[in-house]
């Protein structure tokens, strides 16, 4: 799935992908359905409430989805980033885990559990797991997989690397939001300011400002000497996130 902030535009945003349930749930009886498929409702409503934020109704239809179907690798994987979500990472790993042993090829949870061990420092494992997602040959979004991989090489201090994966990611889905906020971060620290300011523009044509991007927009337009813009960020940034770390480092920052 995906990254949060910078590594996260986290493997939720998109948590529908998990199983393609998109769409808002209703609750249901189960009347005449059999235990599978009570199991299969739950987990896409899980899946959906978790996509939504709702953290606690997404467990408890995660964890009804579990009861009936344990073995469920989709589910496991769920229930992994439900875990991840509320920073319970011992949880998240057995559950990562568990879901690749019911089900080795499946690239998409060997991507988020690439992910969940590059944010956490242990990247030759999660490099591995993050290029076994890509070779896949059932994996139908590869750009998933290259974001991955180049959000970890700039984790381990090789930017240009990085950029080459996070390229390919955006030749393959030129709207990809975590593979666009990562090279807005590439652009500006290697001080190609209207190519940061290019990457911000693509990234809100199909997302919302975190507090890493009003970040960004903030110090690209004053590296750029165009002050207006850039404090309507540095507000934006106070108003919306006011307790982000960016928020308390706009603060201090003197304008030029």
């Amino acid at each position: 799935m995906l990254f949060k902030g910078s590594l996260h535009f986290l493997a939720i945003a998109a948590a529908c992908v998990v199983i393609g349930a998109c769409g808002l749930l209703p609750s249901f009886g189960g009347d005449g359905m059999n235990d599978h498929e009570k199991a299969n409702l739950n987990l896409q409503m899980g899946v959906r409430y978790l996509d939504l934020g709702m953290l606690e109704v997404a467990k408890e239809k995660l964890e009804t989805a579990y009861d009936l179907e344990s073995g469920n690798p989709e589910t496991l994987n769920a229930l992994a980033v439900f875990y991840e979500r509320i920073k319970d990472d011992d949880q998240a790993a057995e559950f990562y885990q568990a879901a690749i042993g019911k089900d080795p090829e499946n690239y998409s949870t060997k991507n988020n559990y690439g992910r969940f061990l590059c944010e956490r420092g242990k990247y030759e494992k999660g490099m591995a797991m993050l290029q076994e997602a890509l070779n896949s040959p059932m994996n139908q979004r590869p750009w998933l997989a290259l974001s991955n991989i180049g959000i970890c090489l700039v984790l381990q201090n090789d930017p240009a690397k990085g950029e080459e994966y996070l390229r390919r990611a955006l030749t393959g889905n030129p709207g990809y939001p975590p593979a666009l906020q990562e090279m807005l971060k590439i652009s500006y620290n290697n001080q190609q300011y209207m190519s940061a300011r290019a990457f911000l523009e693509r990234y809100l044509a199909v997302a919302k400002h975190t507090p890493e991007t009003l970040w960004y927009g903030f110090q690209t337009e004053r590296a750029l000497g165009n002050r207006q813009a850039a404090e309507n960020y540095k507000e934006q940034l106070l108003i919306n996130f006011p307790t982000s770390t960016e928020a308390l480092q706009a603060k201090s920052a003197i304008s030029k």
